[in-house]
Formats: structure tokens, C-alpha cells, sequence
């Protein structure tokens, strides 16, 4: 492979995302740019850069016949595809600041987010998700929205553009040929490119101020620690809406000259990672514990040599591994790894794709269990870390260099420091613009310094970043002692028949916990106890609480003493998105999920705990 830096594009030379676009599409027009899978063919097709270009053309001419002015907001409601670029690529090259927005989240936080943006025009996936949108918007914006852009061509999107001036079909809207690519002269990097809403766990949501500069300095300073190339292919599911991955694997790879493949679902990733068959993924830790769950569930079906061997080459890939980091000695146990690759690592490597070189972790933390195991079958997780508000790369592991247990060392330009209750602060080219309408919120997370303060508490060893808690997230328990859930809550999420958990303790003489049961798992387990599992009634049964009780328990046994889940509540409803209990994000909205299930919190001290 190339070297990386041969075909890299530099923020400098950059100077704006779509002057980012354009260079890539000079340095290598018939480059293999994107893939996606095209629904009414049921194929895969694609885009080389010139392609792309061009009809990145068609949407700035339609965009530019609008009448935008300069920073007039633009929001996009699509699922990741072709599109989403084509929309943002159009919209920055004209001046004007795209609003990402999460195709799941509520419509009533959708109708907050274009009312306090002041959104002029919106690119939306079909006709269902603009019906679900009409009802919660106000009748009288001040004409804001005057342009509506449906994607799809359905029978009840045709009956909406019919009755509703401000709605166009994509099809129609767009001209047949946008001619060559408008590349704008002397641009200022530090114009605003973007305002993103954080998926708050409190309140409403914030609009973070991304520029040009930052974004594409995060790029850039990721590829310092990441080596990506023309060859590498990256697989696209988290949401464009989500920063990590509208940074990390959309701008990144057009840096690198790097193409992407969006996936058709979550749902069918595990097809389409063998189809694909990346070489870099960007994911958060959710998928590899569904991943590691289903191994851990297939494992118990085989017999108990099976099991020897997988936890074999887990401890000797591991071995393995810290041995070529630097950090472990050679073992004449890595002589059978030849054959545990065969037999154990190499079948896990295949189910995604076979060729994967790496896989960045980030939005959440890492199990270090679930990364030994990874890493052990020869799978490079990287972890890192950030925020919205830094646009969002702080810190990553180099693949030289991986410390699975931290997120890394801060990329290029990044300052960071630790500050008052070992507050985690940054400073460096990624921290935002502020905060949309709301300087009182900019100047309490950003100090006269340039200080950027991340409530996340930390630790610095060696250059690496060591998360250690939350500022906000902590548990005072009645008798003053100071309990950080997170942690908890990660290593007990892993048990297979767990979907959802919240620790819950701010006030009270000891920890509990509400426990969503996974609907696949939880009958096998039901039956186990002769329970139906059909019966709300089962979810009662002393006896199953004290067997879940006893798996939190083994799940916490590395923790410290104070890490005792002394009653719970099984449910098996969700938390989902609809209902506010979680964000876009999949992070868990404390105060809600309280005042839900009041009465079965109020239950668990009722009665004294369990043990």
C-alpha cells in the first residue's frame, strides 16, 4: 500500500469541507468513491469521484435556484446514502450550514431543532417521515421552511407536493444536468459549516457550532494517528447525523482518498459485511457486544472443547498482542496460535469480511473484556474518544500503540488537560464555535482560555487518556458515598439476557437497578424457572430475581465493594427513542426513565434489599 501521506489532502490545502470534495475529485476523478445498494435493481452500484461530482452539481444548481443567502440553515433527514453527501457537498459549496438531524429521533425534537435553527430548507428520506413531521410543526414559522425536498417518489409523496406548495419530488426538483462543479474562491475556513444537536440526556438539545476548520482539523489529525489509504474501504452505519461518523467516515476517507459503502441496515450488517468485506469500521461499542452476545450464545450450544479452544485463543491472541505492543514476553504458547487461528480466530474475522485492519471504537466506553476478546481473535479495536463540541475526536489509539483500557492520545493539535474534580479539559482547532443561540451555555463550557470543560473525569498516563467517570453521572448515596453507574451499567449490559439497565441509588441507603430483559434470551431463561414467559406476572417470581441478581453479581465481581445491586425490577418494554427514555445516541435519559417507573423505584426501598 501507499504511503499515507502520498495521497492525503491537508486541512491547509483543504481550506473548506467542499474545497475538500473538489481537490479529491482533481486528484482522483475515477476513483472508486462510494458504494450503495440501489432497492428497485437489488444490486450493489457505485460512484467513482467525478460521478459524484457530478451530480453534487445537480443539487447546487437546484439548492442555488432557492435564493439562499450565505449561512441560512439547511437541515437533512435521510438514512446514510449517496444523497446525504450530494445534499451536504451542494449546500457547504454554496455558503450554507447544514443541520444533520437522526431519522429515529422524535418528531417533536425534529420540529424543535428547525424552529430554534431557523431551517430554510429540508431534505427529507420519504413521505412517512414528513406525515410524522406534520402534525408537530407550527402553522405559522415566519415562513423559515420554504422548501421541502422528499426523496422518494411514492403515490403519498406526489398527494403531499400537490397540496403543499413549499414540497418537491428530488426528481422533479432537480435539473437533468447541473453542469461542472461550482468550486468556491477565497472561502473562509473558519465560516460556520454546521450546527448539530447533542442528543441531551437533560433538556432540550443543544445546537453545537462546528466551522470548516474544525472539522477538517480533526480529519487531519486523525489520519496522524490512523494510517488510511486509496485502497481502504469503509462500511457506513452509524448515522451521518452522528458526528464521529460524519467526521471519521465521510470527510476522513474523501482526505484519505478512501471509499465508502453505506450499509442497507444494522439489521443486515452481517450480510453486508461480507459483501463489502471493509478494511475500517467506525462503530460504537453497542455493536460489538451484540456481536460478542451472540458468540457468547452460540458458545454455550457447543460442547465444552469448543468453548476450551475459543477461550484458548482468546488468552494466547491477547498474549500475543501485548507481546507486540511492547507491553508482554514472548510465550512458547504462541507456537499453537498457527492452529487456533484456523480452528478458533479466523472464523470470526470472516463474518466481518475477513479483511478488517481496523475497528474504531468511540461515542461510548469500551468493555475492556469485549476488546481482549477482539483483539485476542486478531481483530484491532482502537478506542477513542470525544465530543460534539470538539467535532468529535479528541483522543484515539494508534494501532502501534493500543492501550485498549484508555482512548488513546490526543490527535494532532489537541491540548488536553486535567482540572478541578479531575475534570478532563481540552483546547485545540476541533473545539466548536460555541453554542447556537445560547452564549451562557458557550461560556460555561468554554473558560476565557479556550479551556474546553468536558464533565468527563480523567487520568493521564504516558500521553493516554484514562476516563475514569462523569461529573454529572455520579450516585451520592444517603450515606454521602459517591458511586459512578457508567461502569456498572457496561459490565452488566454484556449478560446476553440483558438489554437495558439503569442503576439507581442518588439519595438512597443502597444501589437497585431497573432491568429491561432481551426479548430473544428471556425465554429460554423463564423456562428454565417454569415460568411463561407471556405472563407479566413471571416477571415478579422471587426466585428468577434472585438468579438475575446473582449473574449482576458475577458481572461485578472485579468491581470494588461498593458495586452491589441489592434489589431490581425486570421489564420487558424497551426504552426507546419515541418515548424519551433514550436519545438518538442510545444514552439513557436518567431523569425520564425516574419518572416512569416511579412506583418501581419507590418498590425496591420499600421493602429493604434483598442481600
Amino acid at each position: 500500500m501507499k504511503k499515507f501521506h502520498e495521497n492525503i489532502i491537508s486541512a491547509e490545502e483543504a481550506v473548506t469541507l467542499d474545497g475538500l470534495f473538489a481537490r479529491r475529485l482533481h486528484r482522483s476523478p475515477d476513483g472508486l468513491a462510494y458504494q450503495y445498494h440501489d432497492k428497485p435493481s437489488k444490486a450493489w452500484k457505485s460512484y467513482s469521484w467525478a460521478e459524484m461530482a457530478a451530480q453534487v452539481a445537480r443539487w447546487q444548481q437546484a439548492l442555488a435556484n432557492e435564493g439562499l443567502r450565505e449561512e441560512d440553515r439547511v437541515a437533512v433527514l435521510l438514512r446514510n446514502c449517496p444523497e446525504w453527501v450530494m445534499w451536504d457537498q451542494a449546500a457547504l459549496s454554496l455558503g450554507l450550514v447544514t443541520v444533520p438531524l437522526y431519522t429515529d429521533d422524535r418528531p417533536d425534537n425534529i420540529a424543535y431543532i428547525l424552529e430554534e435553527a431557523g431551517v430554510k430548507a429540508l431534505l427529507v428520506q420519504d413521505a412517512g417521515r414528513w406525515k410524522r413531521l406534520v402534525p408537530v410543526l407550527p402553522e405559522e414559522s415566519d415562513g423559515r421552511l420554504k422548501r421541502v425536498v422528499l426523496l422518494d417518489s411514492s403515490k403519498e409523496a406526489e398527494k403531499f407536493a400537490r397540496n403543499d406548495d413549499r414540497i418537491r419530488l428530488a426528481r422533479d426538483w432537480l435539473p437533468d444536468d447541473g453542469g461542472d462543479l461550482r468550486v468556491r474562491r477565497n472561502a473562509d475556513p473558519h465560516s460556520l459549516a454546521s450546527i448539530v444537536y447533542t442528543s441531551g440526556t437533560t433538556g432540550r438539545s443543544k445546537g453545537v457550532m462546528l466551522s470548516h476548520h474544525n472539522m477538517l482539523s480533526v480529519a487531519h489529525g486523525g489520519l496522524t494517528l490512523l494510517d488510511c489509504y486509496e485502497e481502504d474501504v469503509f462500511l457506513s452505519f452509524l448515522p451521518l447525523s452522528h458526528t464521529l461518523e460524519r467526521t471519521a467516515g465521510y470527510y476522513l476517507p474523501i482526505m484519505a482518498g478512501s471509499s465508502v459503502a453505506y450499509a442497507r441496515s444494522v439489521a443486515q450488517l452481517g450480510d453486508d459485511l461480507l459483501k463489502i468485506r471493509p478494511t475500517v469500521l467506525i462503530a460504537v461499542p453497542r455493536i460489538f457486544e451484540r456481536v460478542y452476545g451472540k458468540i457468547k450464545d452460540q458458545l454455550k450450544k457447543k460442547p465444552a472443547i469448543a468453548r476450551k479452544l475459543f477461550n484458548m485463543a482468546v488468552d494466547v491472541g491477547w498474549a500475543r498482542f501485548l507481546h507486540q505492543q511492547g507491553r508482554g514476553r514472548w510465550s512458547p504458547r504462541f507456537l499453537l496460535w498457527p492452529l487456533l487461528n484456523k480452528l478458533v480466530a479466523s472464523n470470526v474475522v470472516a463474518k466481518l469480511g475477513g479483511r478488517l485492519r481496523a475497528a474504531v471504537s468511540g461515542g461510548a466506553p469500551l468493555s475492556p473484556d469485549i476488546a481482549k476478546v477482539f483483539i485476542g481473535l486478531g481483530i484491532p479495536i482502537v478506542q477513542g474518544y470525544g465530543l460534539t463540541e470538539t467535532s468529535p475526536v479528541i483522543s484515539v489509539n494508534s494501532l502501534e500503540d493500543n492501550i485498549p483500557d484508555s482512548v488513546g492520545v490526543p490527535i494532532r493539535g489537541t491540548e488536553v488537560k486535567i482540572g478541578a474534580n479531575d475534570e478532563l479539559l481540552v483546547r485545540g482547532p476541533g473545539v466548536m464555535c460555541g453554542y447556537w443561540n445560547n452564549h451562557k451555555a458557550t461560556t460555561e463550557t468554554i473558560d476565557p482560555d479556550g479551556w474546553l470543560h468536558t464533565g468527563d473525569q480523567a487520568r493521564i498516563e504516558n500521553d493516554h487518556i484514562f476516563i475514569t467517570g462523569r461529573l454529572k453521572d455520579i450516585l451520592v448515596l444517603s450515606n454521602g458515598e459517591k458511586i459512578p453507574p457508567a461502569d456498572m451499567e457496561l459490565a452488566i449490559a454484556l449478560d446476553p439476557i440483558i438489554e437495558q439497565v439503569m442503576v439507581v441509588g442518588e439519595g438512597r441507603p443502597y444501589l437497585t437497578a431497573l432491568v429491561v430483559l432481551n426479548e430473544e434470551n428471556w425465554p429460554g431463561l423463564a423456562r428454565e424457572y417454569g415460568l411463561d414467559p407471556a405472563d407479566p406476572a413471571s416477571l415478579e417470581d422471587k426466585k428468577l430475581h434472585g438468579a438475575v441478581l446473582r449473574r449482576i453479581k458475577a458481572s461485578l465481581k472485579d468491581f470494588p465493594g461498593y458495586a452491589k445491586i441489592r434489589q431490581l425490577r425486570l421489564l420487558l418494554e424497551p426504552w426507546t427513542i419515541e418515548e424519551g427514555l433514550i436519545t438518538p445516541t442510545l444514552k439513557v435519559k436518567r431523569p425520564k426513565v425516574l419518572e416512569k417507573y416511579a412506583s418501581e423505584v419507590e418498590s425496591m426501598y420499600s421493602g429493604g434489599p434483598t442481600n
